[in-house]
């Protein structure tokens, strides 16, 4: 019954949002290249959102799609759907907001399936009055250091929900200063399964299930479409985290795409479609533990991905008996790590008012004080081993990913970033951490434990943002995120996102 309530309120507003989830691959970095390893991806709560509407003002078959949070940033298309399907910019605006290349990828792509699998009239008829697309990503995707000082606010969790949501940012999108967590791929994940369906080339009622056919097409969609407008085949953990939300990834082979990856396209649906077995990309269920969070911070360094990549990669050729040796560690490390976590969620399951105790119990002392109370009541005892084999094994994933690093040349977890880790995960209540996705001078992850009350003593989240806040060696400033429990992609009422409906008034 609320799924229809929902989308009868969508309906009202003919403003459907489509929101995606982000992630922080936690472990599995580089690994994940490779089918034959996993990697751990949690969702955050940071959301890309796009909204369609008609545009009677405008002429049939054109799209005007706006990112208000931008200087500049509205993109005006032309649509012909004969002979083919071809997508082209107005030139009246590309000289003040530029090229646009990730959402023109994703128009052209998204309505060449569309007419693939619906037919020409029929997307030619959702397109009689012209589209009005509105794309908004959460604030957590873009540095809001300046904001902060501009506020006069300290860089806390707390002051960062004083800001307005979908805040604007001052500058092109040429010149945003980006956070890492995959606004790229949550973009276009957004896009294509919003188009998708707007054009009725997948149900709505797609999204309302975790695994249905719709999904998947969207799935594999907005993996070849991310993939043309990166001019490569990337892992895809980040598209799939959108689209399925937390999970243990697998990617799919490359091969899968390979012939649409040329200039000209052959028909997409027969690669695309979910049925397609070539698709061999496994999602295995995953979620953090009760009474955890996931902690973010942006450390305003910057590293080239594709640089420590293809750097990686050539260690791992040239030095190959070597590198598989350590890829087959640290994925048993990884697996390990998989497996402990998701124990402590049965443990919960099991008893709890134990683990929930377990837990008040460790987030007031360091870890390597967890095992050593000799009155640890005995229904606590394998709870709180597991939270410290966790630690234990987040910490040899952090010294395997910096030998790597090491030996291939690149920094994967730089001095830097060990200092302000080792300091972090020395703290009551941390229970690991690392640099997520190819590492580099982006970001930190942790986990913390999140008691349910913490009356005296200042919680590990309040230990943690203190540490950054007054850490010198790198400006570090952390993010609102955590662990999203919305499995991806799902189509949302506008009045129930927090600020959507005023962006979007502005944008009209």
């Amino acid at each position: 019954m609320l799924v229809y309530q929902v989308l009868a309120a969508i309906k009202a507003l003919r403003k459907p949002s489509q929101g995606t989830d982000t992630p922080v691959l936690v472990a599995g970095g580089y690994l994940v290249l490779d089918p034959a390893y996993s990697g751990i991806v949690v969702s955050t709560s940071s959301r890309f959102y796009t909204a369609i509407q008609p545009a009677p003002s405008l002429q049939p078959l054109t799209l005007r799609v706006q990112s208000p949070q931008f200087l500049n940033a509205t993109w005006v298309y032309h649509v012909a759907l004969t002979p083919s399907v071809h997508i082209a910019p107005s030139p009246e605006k590309s000289d003040s907001a530029g090229k646009n290349k990730f959402v023109h990828l994703a128009l052209q792509h998204t309505i060449a399936l569309a007419v693939e699998i619906s037919g020409v009239q029929a997307v030619q008829n959702a397109l009689s009055e012209g589209l009005d697309i509105t794309i908004v990503g959460g604030n957590d995707f873009y540095s809001q250091r300046a904001k902060l000082e501009e506020l006069g606010l300290p860089r806390t969790i707390s002051s960062l929900s004083s800001i307005p949501p979908f805040c604007p940012t001052g500058v092109q999108l040429s010149d945003v200063h980006k956070t890492g967590l995959g606004s790229s791929a949550a973009l276009i994940t957004s896009l294509t399964s919003a188009l998708l369906v707007h054009l009725s080339a997948i149900p709505v009622l797609a999204l309302v299930e975790d695994d249905s056919e719709g999904r998947r097409l969207a799935h594999n969609l907005a993996q070849f479409v991310h993939c043309v407008a990166q001019g490569k085949v990337g892992s895809g953990f980040d598209v799939s985290a959108a689209v399925f939300g937390s999970h243990l990834y697998t990617r799919f082979d490359p091969a899968v795409i390979q012939d649409l990856m040329g200039e000209s396209l052959p028909k997409s649906l027969p690669v695309l479609s979910p049925s397609n077995a070539a698709w061999n990309y496994r999602i295995q269920n995953f979620k953090l533990p009760p009474y955890t969070r996931i902690m973010l911070a942006d450390v305003d360094a910057g590293s080239d991905t594709p640089s420590l990549v293809g750097k990686v990669l050539k260690w791992r050729k040239e030095k190959s008996a070597e590198a598989n040796a350590l890829w087959t560690h640290l994925d048993q490390l990884n697996q390990a790590l998989a497996q402990t976590l998701l124990q402590l969620s049965k443990l919960h399951d099991k008893d709890i008012k134990s683990y929930r105790s377990a837990v008040k119990y460790i987030s007031t002392l360091q870890p390597l004080q967890w095992e050593a109370n000799p009155l640890q009541p005995a229904t606590q005892e394998p709870i709180v081993s597991t939270f410290s084999q966790v630690h234990t094994l987040s910490q040899d994933i952090r010294a395997k990913m910096k030998e790597m690093g090491e030996l291939a040349g690149v920094p994967i977890e730089p001095d830097e970033q060990t200092r302000l880790l080792d300091v972090c995960v020395s703290q009551a209540g941390v229970i690991g951490g690392g640099v997520p996705g190819a590492g580099g001078y982006d970001a930190v992850w942790l986990l913390v434990c999140d008691p349910s009350s913490s009356k005296s003593d200042p919680s590990p989240l309040e230990r943690v943002e203190h540490i950054w806040n007054n850490y010198t060696d790198l400006n570090v400033s952390p993010l609102s995120s955590k662990e999203s429990l919305a499995k991806g992609i799902r189509l949302e009422s506008v009045s129930d996102i927090p600020g959507l409906a005023g962006v979007l008034a502005s944008a009209a």
